[in-house]
């Protein structure tokens, strides 16, 4: 709901700080006082257009402050969660222009942009009679305002289900035959490049391999002169296994004169001993696998070559290749396979499609339920509003075509109404109008409270054109609607403003040349008084006043 707003120097508001209240309230004043600049103001919170026109005359910036709470909407989380911003239970947005036309926009410190504002504020408050488009008014809402009526969520799970689980047999389906018929008009392609690879049979990391033997080859001459130079140096003269036998035998004799106490030393040297001989068995070893083989590296270098030039045909790298071999073998056997596995994903496609088609009529029917009964009840709503020779109804139509499919099954909603017994059904947001527009509206939300939508609705106008009894079916809609949803009322009519669980007055006074736009909130004898001046005009008499009190009770 909203809790707070504050503004500061929008057209005749100099500051401004309004605490707001749970339930239905009211707001009234003079014709003229400013309440306009109020729904101004939070527009520019909800991502309404900001016009320079609005900032107070002698000032160059102005600045809205509104402050949410209570937003249980998954929806609305989501949206903030996309976004990357964050939001406990509370929601402060905060917006600024300055005479120049720069703006900034910020979400708890967030900075965001107007496009994005305009995407929560829907989330945030409804304005009937000055946002068209907005909530139940624009006809792309009207489905999920049906299905949240109606209740049978586990039918549209079900629905949504069951399409995803038919677009995509389609997909695969229609896969399998794309690929079978490329791969029919490559058949004698894929057999030659399957046969040439199949020849070539290249391993992964074989490339690695290759160069590393080539590297070898291209220094083998440096690399033998240099093992020979190792094994001379442990083989040669007095060759270091007969250095440590030597040096073994001298400890082996000193240790007969201390019992053994240099067991140890005798143990590193035949430790050693073994070493060396495996380092000289080991660059022998080294020394004949090496060579000098011109026709290797000839082969070697030829087969790069060929394994390049292979990868370079096919789009890939060498290491790929080996895959690129199977995938080759597959489209092929799919080809092989043929109609017998394309009939088998035709038939889990047909499946799938008549599951969804059961779901979505289900879905339909349950639709078609809820639109009877929402229309049943609007209907009951109209007569005390002074619309008895109005009707509502809720079309509902069926796609004609797969093009119209969705997870939310195959229908399209739109909420109509005919003003006038022999006027033709039309698009609520096309057919009614001001005060009309407002009193739809309100007969459909008293209906849909329990529906969930936004926390906050503001109704301006809701009363032009009635009085009396009018007015009093009006006040007591808006007061059971307050009593599931924040409701705001911008009214001229008393018999509404009497009902309300809290009442702001708007007035405007001037002082040396300086208009200025106040609200302040009433206290109960503050409100008698002013629904009083609401029925007798500038004049108060006591019988206005027993009136106000009678309507208040």
């Amino acid at each position: 709901m909203l809790r707070s707003l504050n503004i500061n120097n929008v057209v005749l508001i100099d500051r401004l700080d309004i605490d707001f209240a749970p339930g239905f309230g009211v707001l009234t004043g003079e014709t003229g006082a400013g309440k306009s600049i109020l729904l101004d103001s939070l527009g520019l919170v909800l991502g309404k257009r900001a016009e320079t026109s609005l900032i107070r005359q002698g000032t160059d910036k102005l600045s809205v402050t509104a402050v949410f709470d209570n937003i249980d909407n998954a929806e609305f989380r989501k949206l903030l969660s996309d976004n990357d911003l964050e939001a406990g239970d509370e929601v402060m947005i905060k917006r600024s222009l300055t005479s120049s036309g720069t703006g900034k926009i910020f979400l708890n410190d967030q900075p965001i942009s107007a496009r994005l504002l305009k995407e929560i504020g829907k989330y945030l408050v409804e304005i009937h009679g000055q946002f068209d488009n907005q909530g139940l008014l624009n006809p792309a809402n009207h489905l999920g305002i049906l299905d949240a009526f109606g209740g049978y969520d586990a039918l549209r799970q079900t629905c949504g289900r069951s399409y995803t689980a038919y677009r995509e047999a389609v997909k695969k389906r229609a896969a399998a035959e794309h690929d079978i018929a490329k791969a029919k008009e490559d058949e004698d392609n894929l057999r030659h490049w399957i046969k040439e690879l199949e020849r070539m049979s290249p391993r992964p990391g074989e490339m690695e391999e290759l160069q590393a033997r080539r590297q070898e080859l291209m220094h083998a001459e440096k690399i033998i002169e240099n093992l020979n130079y190792a094994y001379n140096a442990l083989t040669g003269g007095r060759d270091v296994s007969s250095a440590l036998r030597s040096a073994q035998s001298g400890v082996d004799k000193a240790n007969g004169y201390v019992g053994g106490k240099y067991d140890e030393i005798y143990a590193a040297l035949d430790r050693a001993l073994i070493e060396v001989t495996d380092a000289v068995d080991a660059i022998e070893s080294a020394s004949s696998d090496i060579g000098v083989n011109a026709d290797e590296q000839e082969n070697i270098d030829s087969r790069i070559f060929a394994l390049k030039d292979l990868a370079r045909k096919h789009g890939t790298d060498v290491d790929s290749l080996p895959e690129t071999l199977e995938t080759f073998k597959r489209r092929l056997a799919s080809i092989e396979m043929g109609e017998d596995g394309l009939s088998a994903l035709r038939r889990d496609e047909q499946e799938k499609r008549l599951a969804y088609v059961a779901a979505a009529n289900a879905l339909h029917r349950a639709r078609v339920e809820a639109a009877q009964k929402l229309d049943c009840q609007v209907m009951a709503e109209l007569p005390p509003l002074k619309m008895d020779k109005a009707r509502f109804e809720t079309i509902i139509t069926a796609a004609e075509d797969e093009a119209g499919w969705s997870e939310k099954g195959f229908d399209s909603v739109c909420f109509t109404v005919a003003t006038n017994p022999n006027s033709p059904q039309g698009p609520i947001n096309k057919i009614a109008s001001g005060g009309e527009l407002s009193r739809f509206m309100l007969a459909l939300k008293v209906n849909l409270m329990s529906s969930g939508g936004v926390p906050t609705m503001i109704f301006d106008e809701i009363d032009a054109g009635i009085g009396g009894a009018v007015a009093r079916a009006v006040g007591e809609r808006l007061a059971r609607l307050g009593q599931g949803v924040q409701v705001l009322v911008v009214t001229h009519a008393p018999q509404v403003a009497a009902l309300g669980t809290s009442h702001f007055k708007v007035a405007k006074h001037t002082e040396n040349d300086i208009t200025t736009t106040t609200v302040y909130r009433l206290s109960a004898a503050e409100r008698q008084e002013e629904i009083a001046r609401m029925l007798a005009g500038e004049t108060i008499t006591d019988e206005a006043r027993a009136a106000a009190l009678k309507l208040m009770q």
